[in-house]
């Protein structure tokens, strides 16, 4: 901020004239020289300071001057003037704003969750669904911010602004440890702000240790609906009988010296198996019958103003995805020839009017390793439930792939869905703007951008860049890419 300045161009001469009886009106100015008038400017500097500075000019008084270097006076004339406006433009500024310095901390207002006072509100009243059923209250009478997100503490607007109408049954599904505590609450407050707020579905957390209390503690305030806290069975989560541990761990340090990712890791391959052929059948999960999957550190980038649920289930829906890309092939090679020998055996569960166009190019001979990424989808767990996904995933897991190779859960739903399931019954979200390190979903449409307050950079969009399949799923539906998606290529 620009507060003060020297008014004077000091020539530099020498001091000859008493300061008190310069006028600055007086002062006149030649070819770069000043003169000065013997009037006085006492009102410029306080106290007794014109008492004992001299300035210099040309003055028929000259003769009653005392004389000073130059230099040094000039210099501290400059430096006093200077430092003199400009503390009297900062007691301007400081002594004319609104701000009140003297109010106390305990006199803001409080950034605790529904109220003024910063307590928990109570209770929201059962919200009744079209279907005469109602949404079950939380098991804890005070179960800390599990109606809300943001504070409004000056206003009395409810926190989570209900949208009116039925709910599918549905719920949020999260496979996390202890330690992701705070980068799942990033996930969850991006869901919840752009979407869940407004209809309160429950959470699912799923671990196979004990989650612990600040889990439990900061992901429930964070949940609009009821959060729900699971144990993964021993036995979805380690080797099974037929697995050859030798086998399984030559296989292990083979990935790991051709620099494989996760291809030295158990877990990561307890982790796939479990998403494959297990979350679903976890009696938290019993009795729902959609879910979306949401994982740590995840981003949402636009309003999702509509109930997804709600939309798979009266649209008929059974898997939803928002991006899709190409397997790394090192990880499954005999997926798809363990999938044809599926395919042969039980030819009843192939559907027609599938989706193998998208998973080959040669009418099933090859795999092109195209999948839907499973890090975002939202489905039906009656589907997965199905006697023909069961069936499909039991296949898989006696082969030994999750094992004696590092096959991925996102494969295996693809292609579980692009064999089991129509094309119809598979839906590419495009209006839900979706991240996870490290590729972007962002609407093509500049309309549903503006529509849906999307804050993605739509040259992020990863759709219709080389590495992406979504072009293929257009091709398949015979769809015509949208506007402007030639723009987003590179």
């Amino acid at each position: 901020m620009y507060i003060g300045f020297c008014p004077f161009y000091l020539q530099p001469s020498f001091i000859t004239q008493p300061l008190n009886q310069v006028n600055p009106r007086d002062i006149s100015t030649s070819r770069g020289k000043s003169s000065l008038s013997s009037t006085s400017i006492n009102s410029i500097l306080p106290g007794k300071l014109s008492d004992k500075i001299f300035f210099s000019g040309r003055s028929s008084s000259a003769s009653s001057s005392v004389i000073m270097p130059a230099t040094a006076n000039v210099r501290t004339l400059r430096f006093i003037l200077l430092a003199f406006f400009s503390i009297a433009v900062l007691y301007k500024i400081f002594t004319s704003t609104s701000i009140n310095y003297n109010t106390s901390l305990n006199d803001l207002p409080s950034a605790g969750p529904g109220s003024d006072t910063g307590k928990v509100p109570p209770r929201l009243p059962k919200t009744e669904l079209s279907s005469g059923d109602p949404r079950p209250d939380s098991d804890d009478e005070q179960s800390p911010l599990s109606h809300g997100t943001t504070p409004n503490a000056k206003n009395n607007f409810p926190l989570t602004g209900t949208t009116p109408g039925r709910r599918a049954n549905a719920t949020f599904i999260t496979l996390a440890r202890n330690s992701d505590t705070w980068e799942i609450a990033k996930s969850i407050r991006h869901i919840e702000d752009r979407f869940n707020r407004k209809y309160n579905y429950d959470w699912v957390f799923l671990n196979d240790q004990p989650f612990n209390e600040e889990f439990k503690k900061i992901t429930t305030r964070l949940v609009s609906g009821k959060t729900k806290y699971g144990l993964i069975p021993k036995e979805h989560w380690s080797f099974p009988e037929w697995i050859d541990q030798d086998k399984a761990a030559a296989v292990r340090e083979d990935m790991r010296q051709r620099k494989i990712i996760y291809g030295d890791s158990v877990s990561y391959r307890h982790m796939c198996r479990f998403e494959s052929g297990f979350f679903f059948e976890h009696e938290l999960l019993a009795d729902y019958e959609f879910y979306w999957r949401v994982e740590p550190s995840i981003k949402l980038f636009c309003d999702v103003d509509y109930d997804p649920f709600l939309y798979m289930e009266q649209n008929k829906k059974k898997y939803g995805f928002t991006l899709s890309l190409y397997e790394y092939k090192e990880t499954i090679p005999t997926l798809w020839e363990t999938t044809k020998k599926f395919m042969a055996e039980y030819p009843h569960h192939i559907v027609e009017g599938n989706s193998l166009k998208f998973i080959s190019d040669n009418d099933g001979k090859d795999y092109n390793n195209c999948h839907f990424w499973s890090n975002f989808e939202i489905g039906s767990l009656n589907w997965l439930r199905s006697p023909a996904y069961r069936d499909y995933f039991k296949y898989l897991d006696r082969a030994g792939g999750f094992f004696y190779e590092r096959w991925g859960d996102a494969p295996v739903h693809s292609l579980g869905a692009a064999l089991l399931l129509k094309q119809e019954e598979i839906h590419f979200f495009d209006n839900i703007a979706y991240w996870h390190v490290p590729f972007t979903h962002c609407p093509t449409s500049e309309e549903d951008r503006e529509k849906y307050k999307c804050s993605c950079n739509p040259k992020d969009n990863f759709d219709w860049k080389g590495y992406s399949c979504t072009s293929r799923f257009f091709e398949m539906r015979g769809w015509e890419k949208p506007k402007g998606w030639e723009y987003q290529m590179n």
